[in-house]
């Protein structure tokens, strides 16, 4: 398993995540993006990190408000009997982005419905309740489509800041989009476009597009370009830990950014050395 060294090369690492985030050192990253799985089939293979509490100023967990958080995740257990398996497996990972951000960095957690209104309770209890800045919706139009309800169209991305007094974010740096009603506007307004909100209208990756790998949960650059742009700065270090097909260290490449892509699935690892490999 590689090392890590903030001097270093950008990485594309083969491990599992558990085991290779306690290498890291505390707060070595602007920008966490996380993308797990989606708990879509409601099991999981229980992966356990052991985790005490310690004597006030000690140990791994001061400022997760431990007690609190035993409380929480217990809580919603007893109303979901698949919560446990799927946030023995995620909880200890996320508190190991809490650990690895830096003073002024950002975590993105990207879900859909199914576990988001458990992590937005669990990330309060993580990160605490004012460090929570944006819930985002990804909206795309693309797939099957039922008619027995509303067809669901939307992921959601959760925005926890390490320290809200702290944190970067420059919305300047992000691209911007057309105005829905353009006539509304000043032409000198309408050319330049407007700064995005926390809906983001976006098609997936096209199964026929130069920027479609194979990889099957491959998230579209534009996206990830605004994660980027508007939470790290140039020459930051950016990680991923379910990197999948490499989207995050991809476009942190053509950002200028360094990046740490951590996947134990060959398939993935394999995508990402053929896809990254101008900037290793």
């Amino acid at each position: 398993m590689p090392s890590w060294s903030g001097d270093g090369a950008n990485l594309v690492v083969n491990a599992d995540n558990a085991d290779f985030l306690p290498t890291l050192p505390d707060g070595a990253f602007t920008l966490v993006y996380v993308d797990p799985p989606f708990n879509t089939g409601r099991v999981q293979r229980r992966q356990q990190l052991s985790t005490r509490r310690a004597e006030a100023g000690t140990g791994n967990r001061v400022g997760f408000k431990g007690q609190s958080y035993s409380t929480v995740k217990g809580t919603l257990a007893s109303y979901d009997d698949a919560f446990e398996d799927y946030w023995e497996f995620l909880a200890p990972r996320l508190i190991e982005a809490w650990r690895l951000l830096a003073d002024d960095g950002t975590l993105y957690l990207h879900l859909d419905y199914r576990e988001v209104h458990y992590a937005k309770v669990m990330l309060d209890a993580l990160f605490g309740r004012d460090s929570f800045l944006n819930e985002i919706i990804w909206a795309y139009d693309y797939g099957a489509r039922t008619t027995r309800k509303w067809p669901a169209k939307h992921d959601n991305i959760l925005v926890y800041v390490k320290n809200p007094s702290a944190y970067h974010f420059d919305s300047q740096a992000v691209d911007r989009e057309p105005y829905m009603a353009p006539g509304l506007v000043t032409p000198e307004k309408a050319a330049r476009g407007k700064l995005p909100t926390d809906v983001w209208w976006h098609t997936i990756v096209s199964p026929t597009g130069k920027e479609k790998t194979g990889y099957p949960t491959q998230k579209p650059e534009g996206l990830l370009r605004r994660v980027v742009a508007a939470s790290s700065r140039e020459g930051d270090w950016v990680l991923d830990f379910f990197a999948g097909s490499g989207t995050l260290g991809a476009v942190s490449g053509k950002l200028g950014r360094r990046f740490v892509c951590v996947d134990s699935n060959p398939q993935a690892i394999a995508v990402m050395n053929a896809r990254l490999d101008r900037w290793l």
